[in-house]
């Protein structure tokens, strides 16, 4: 997968979730890969797995502050502490977002599959996926606040189509109509 498609892709999901459903506009930094594990701080990360012939997961991770002000903004409420409205609203900002990524990618790719989201809030932990070398990174500034997506792509090397499948796959009904 060409990765400045995935960084346009990205970028273009990330601006018009928080333009359309929080009514801020966001700046994308320069984007950059990032090999490892990130470093450990305090923060409210929502992670959400896409899977078919490709395979990856998109994450999202902020302050429990800027965490909090998106809670109030998409949900017209106020929010001075992380709970379950703020964790929810996380979850589904990467629901809109990464849906959004899948949808398109899905033009060039194939169908994929977008789990449901699993949101973590605490101190001193790294998130990591196994198996996924590398992330790119997304850096996005909102005013003050700042937020960061992470995204991995890679081919889904066990990816097996069903009978069924295969029999719908518009290259496979090709070969067999000739």
């Amino acid at each position: 997968m060409d990765q400045e498609h995935i960084v346009d892709v990205v970028s273009r999901a990330a601006k018009n979730v928080f333009s359309t459903m929080l009514g801020l506009e966001i700046e994308v930094g320069g984007s950059f890969i990032e090999s490892g594990s990130p470093p450990e701080s305090q923060k409210v990360v929502a992670l959400i797995g896409l899977a078919g012939q490709w395979i990856g997961t998109g994450v999202i991770g902020c302050t429990p502050e800027f965490a909090c002000r998106i809670a109030s903004l998409m949900l017209m409420a106020e929010y001075q502490a992380v709970n379950e409205d703020v964790l929810d609203a996380m979850a589904e900002m990467a629901n809109m977002i990464f849906g959004s990524v899948k949808t398109e990618l899905e033009e060039k790719l194939g169908a994929l599959g977008l789990s449901i989201p699993t949101v973590i809030f605490g101190r001193n932990f790294a998130t990591r996926s196994v198996g996924q070398q590398s992330w790119t990174v997304f850096p996005l500034k909102a005013g003050a606040d700042e937020m960061e997506l992470k995204f991995c792509l890679m081919p889904n090397r066990d990816f097996q189509m069903s009978p069924r499948a295969l029999r719908a796959h518009p290259l496979v009904l090709d070969s067999v109509e000739r």
